[in-house]
């Protein structure tokens, strides 16, 4: 009995030390939840400085992407003898920046293509005794002094047609069964819009001011008020709308066939806000699309094209029938289009890890993003090299970049299958979006002709974003289609040097029509030698 008094206390104790043990268990994994919760917390929070701090440099930073190598004094992630050239890359020059004068433009370049008028000053006649012995002067010359650029405002005028008739003086009493006389009357040409006032250079006109200037149709109104024409912005947008589609698609279908027998494109897209869109709010975000040929030394060809969403069928429907290579940005929605092969941009891949650089560490070496910017800039240097020795040949580009570029892509895979970024940090999306696109970012080796970046379709689509920010909306479907098939004249006008106005009131004038050949058709294309006349002027 007094055995079991004993053992009363030490089963107590013993109790008392397997509660302590359970409760330190239990407090170990609190403070462990906890600090999982301490470092998913700290994550967040440094993931929204990333995003304020991305944000920041985006409303009031540089936009330029200028790269680290093309900055004296900056260092580079590869070793001086990687990085010294290769016998087959070409030599670059030694430019001493305080001795480098820049090629002043002269007034002949810069008034290239207009008129110039001679005006000859004459002595007055009071001046023309000479001062010595009063002998009247003779004129032994002229020299050039100075030139002067005179604008010439714009003007409108009305044209009237009346057609003439005639009748037949033997015949006036009538002749055969009708007993009718014979009268035949001139035959007056077709108006370009109904039997409204429209012409081909006002259409022209208004076309290139919003299209090209980003004018809005509101504000064409009061200019046009200016000129004497009162002209209401319904009234224009109508007229666009009519040539667009009646003059203008019968073009814009003979270049989509074109496209479409090409073997190397590109595309893009941005959102475009359309007001009266059937069974959706005016708030809605609807997309343009562009699609264009890629450097395969064929004449360059643009389209743009209206959808109301982003999705890739519109893309599928738009490229159907292609064969061929497709230089997109990282969007999903070009994915298992039949008969392409994707290939990546990568200043889009260079831009994700520009994005994840820290704020202020644009230099510092260690930093991860910055390790990747390196490489990407390394892969950029060696284009630049290759394209710069060999323009246009695209056999001798996919060779040196299969023995320049691919060894740096190698090495970039390798240290990219190594980060371990913080979770939903800039640099983690970064690595993601490169990991996620690896077949696709080396497409481009290939072939040539394919493009290492999607600029060129990027700069085709940037007159629209520009015009955008003063037009703001289409007001409706209609409207919407014909901006991209005039968007699709201009970029065309632009890419083959021609007068963009010039290039418009010349398609008017013509009227192209669905009943026309293909043969026809390239005959009006800006490509063709009947368009020479507008090259490079007004």
């Amino acid at each position: 009995m007094a055995s079991s008094a004993k053992d009363i206390p030490l089963r107590e104790l013993k109790d008392t030390v397997s509660q302590l043990k359970t409760m330190v268990s239990e407090q170990t994994e609190l403070i462990k939840s906890l600090r999982l919760v301490i470092d998913e917390k700290s994550s967040h929070e440094k993931a929204l400085q990333e995003q304020v701090d991305y944000l920041t440099k985006k409303l009031f930073g540089s936009s330029s992407e200028k790269r680290s190598d093309d900055i004296p004094g900056q260092q580079n992630l590869f070793d001086e003898a990687e990085m010294e050239q290769d016998s087959s890359l070409p030599e670059e020059e030694t430019v001493i920046r305080e001795h480098a004068r820049k090629k002043k433009a002269t007034h002949e370049d810069l008034f290239k293509g207009l008129k110039v008028e001679k005006v000859v000053v004459p002595l007055p006649e009071e001046d023309q005794i000479c001062p010595v012995c009063g002998t009247q002067m003779v004129l032994i010359g002229e020299e050039y002094v100075r030139r002067e650029l005179e604008f010439i405002p714009a003007t409108c005028k009305v044209i009237e047609y009346y057609s003439q008739s005639y009748g037949c003086p033997s015949c006036k009493e009538g002749s055969g069964d009708t007993e009718k006389p014979v009268i035949i009357k001139s035959q007056v040409p077709d108006a370009l819009v109904g039997k409204g006032p429209a012409s081909a250079s006002t259409v022209a006109w208004t076309m290139y001011q919003k299209y090209a200037n980003g004018l809005p149709l509101y504000r064409q109104e009061k200019d046009w008020k200016q000129y004497g024409a009162q002209i209401s912005r319904t009234t224009l947008a109508n007229w666009i709308i009519y040539c667009s589609r009646n003059y203008f698609q019968p073009m814009y279908d003979y270049f989509h066939r074109e496209l479409l027998k090409r073997s190397f494109a590109m595309a893009d897209e941005t959102r475009v806000q359309v007001l009266n869109e059937e069974g959706r709010r005016a708030q809605t975000q609807s997309f343009m699309w562009l699609f264009r040929s890629g450097e395969d030394g064929l004449p360059a060809i643009i389209l743009y094209g209206y959808s109301p969403t982003r999705s890739g069928s519109h893309a599928r429907e738009f490229l159907e029938g292609y064969n061929g290579y497709l230089e997109t940005d990282g969007y999903q929605g070009y994915n298992h289009l039949p008969g392409i092969r994707r290939c990546s941009c990568w200043a889009h891949i260079r831009r994700y890890f520009i994005d994840a650089v820290p704020k202020g560490k644009q230099y510092d070496y260690s930093q991860p993003a910055v390790q990747g910017v390196q490489y990407c800039n390394r892969l950029f240097t060696i284009e630049d090299s290759i394209n710069k020795k060999y323009p246009g040949d695209y056999e001798k580009r996919k060779q040196l970049r299969l023995e320049k570029e691919k060894p740096v892509l190698e090495a970039f895979w390798s240290w990219l299958d190594q980060q371990k970024p913080v979770r939903n940090s800039r640099m983690d999306k970064a690595v993601n979006y490169v990991l996620n696109r690896r077949d696709t970012a080396e497409t481009y080796l290939e072939d040539g002709r394919c493009s290492f970046t999607n600029n060129l379709s990027e700069n085709a689509i940037r007159p629209f974003a520009v015009g955008r920010k003063n037009w703001l909306f289409s007001s409706s479907v209609d409207g919407a289609n014909a901006s991209a098939v005039v968007y699709t004249m201009v970029e065309m006008a632009k890419a083959h040097d021609l007068n963009i106005y010039g290039y418009l009131k010349f398609l008017l004038e013509h009227r192209p029509g669905k009943d026309m050949t293909d043969e026809q058709l390239a005959e009006l294309a800006p490509w063709s030698e009947k368009l020479q006349s507008i090259k490079n002027r007004m």
